[in-house]
């Protein structure tokens, strides 16, 4: 079995000042923001063997190996998010070999986990920001992210890997960025917010927003809006887990005590789990930095961030650059369907833009590019080595040292 990474730790960038403050893309401001990111294996010589990972809506900077505690966020660094998400793909002989590449991955701007959102203090109040803090956008936080790159003298990324929400950051930089990266890997993703995923998050909104402590999002100085967030999570944690999976898992789930709302009685196993996984999360995350990741979510819009009308003079930056596209689609996922990715593929064809689509069978949805790296593994190992280029007959090969 290939090692982990052991023990890990969380290092901040901090970017902006009061004289050359941060621009969000809505035109608000803030005097300085700070990234949290951390890092696995080393950056080679000419700092070409990069690979920069966009985590998913709740996730964080902490990808791989064991980070035991965070300066700042207290009891929301629990034990469930000690170990590193993508662990199981992550280490020397893993997909993302670290004995080859150096793998970064950061917290979003807006997030919980270390990067500048709303639970952070504002310097001019002396309390958390709360709902003062700006919304965002995709293109703001790849922008912090491209300046994290600079920071750490990159300048063009070998690849830039990004699942779910991530995946829409991930063709968000090769589009915005072009020149900045070679290889695009979009897991279980999209092209666009489709109505049924935008009605799936107006929910969630709609659930925190009705939570009677949420107070327009300036609650920190008294209860938190636990049962808003939690049944936000529980909305989303359906499309999330297949349905078969969540029935497998609610038979070992303890049954929850105070089960009994004002007037349900919860009767049924899946109901307590669901339960379980809402009063979880609130113990990890912060509602306002949810309602930010959800409305980046909704308002993505990449062909309005770059400028152009069309998906084909969108990926056309892409022809220009040389890109190359791995996208993974999940035969069961509820969340990005296959569809989806099945229309990206289409417009990266009619842009004549490299790319291969793998479609991974799986029983447990959305969550696969979680839990099974046997199912991504030979395909990210293939891409990432370059051996769809040694495959053209007219293809330069150019090797990472």
């Amino acid at each position: 079995m290939s090692k982990g990474q052991g023990k890990t730790a969380t290092h901040f960038f901090h970017l902006g000042s009061e004289s050359e403050p941060f621009l969000f893309a809505n035109g608000d401001s803030l005097p300085g923001i700070t990234v949290a990111y951390e890092m696995y294996g080393k950056l080679n010589a000419k700092k070409n063997n990069a690979i920069l990972l966009f985590h998913a809506l709740s996730g964080s900077q902490h990808a791989a190996g064991r980070t035991e505690e965070i300066e700042g966020l207290g009891e929301r660094w629990t034990d469930d998010v000690k170990p590193g998400w993508w662990d199981l793909f992550i280490g020397p002989g893993k997909a993302l070999d670290t004995t080859r590449y150096c793998i970064i991955c950061a917290n979003y701007l807006g997030g919980c986990y270390g990067s500048s959102g709303p639970t952070s203090i504002n310097p001019a109040t002396g309390k958390p920001y709360g709902k003062s803090f700006p919304p965002v956008l995709s293109s703001d936080v790849v922008r912090s992210q491209i300046a994290l790159l600079d920071h750490l003298g990159i300048s063009q990324l070998h690849a830039v890997i990004g699942a779910s929400v991530g995946g829409l950051l991930a063709l968000n930089l090769a589009t915005l960025y072009p020149e900045r990266v070679r290889i695009i890997i979009p897991v279980a993703t999209g092209l666009k917010t489709t109505v049924l995923t935008r009605l799936t998050l107006f929910e969630q909104v709609m659930a925190i927003e009705n939570d009677p402590h949420f107070h327009g999002g300036d609650y920190y100085e008294g209860p938190a809006p636990e049962y808003g967030l939690a049944l936000a999570r529980m909305i989303s944690h359906k499309t999330f887990v297949h349905l078969d999976a969540i029935e497998k898992r609610a038979k070992t789930t303890v049954s929850q005590p105070n089960g009994q709302l004002s007037w349900y009685k919860v009767g049924h196993n899946v109901e307590s789990y669901m339960l379980h996984q809402g009063k979880k999360f609130v113990k990890r995350f912060d509602a306002n930095s949810y309602l930010r990741i959800i409305n980046m979510w909704l308002r993505f819009d990449p062909l309005r961030d770059a400028g152009v009308d069309s998906y084909e003079q969108l990926f056309a930056r892409s022809t220009a650059a040389g890109h190359h596209y791995l996208v993974f689609s999940i035969d069961s996922d509820f969340c990005f369907y296959p569809e989806e990715q099945a229309e990206m593929v289409s417009a990266l064809e009619r842009a004549e833009v490299s790319s291969m689509h793998i479609t991974v069978h799986s029983t447990k949805g959305h969550d696969s590019f979680l839990l099974e790296p046997e199912l991504y593994t030979p395909h990210l190992v293939y891409t990432l080595e370059g051996r769809w280029q040694k495959s053209s007959l007219d293809g330069e090969v150019q090797e990472v040292e």
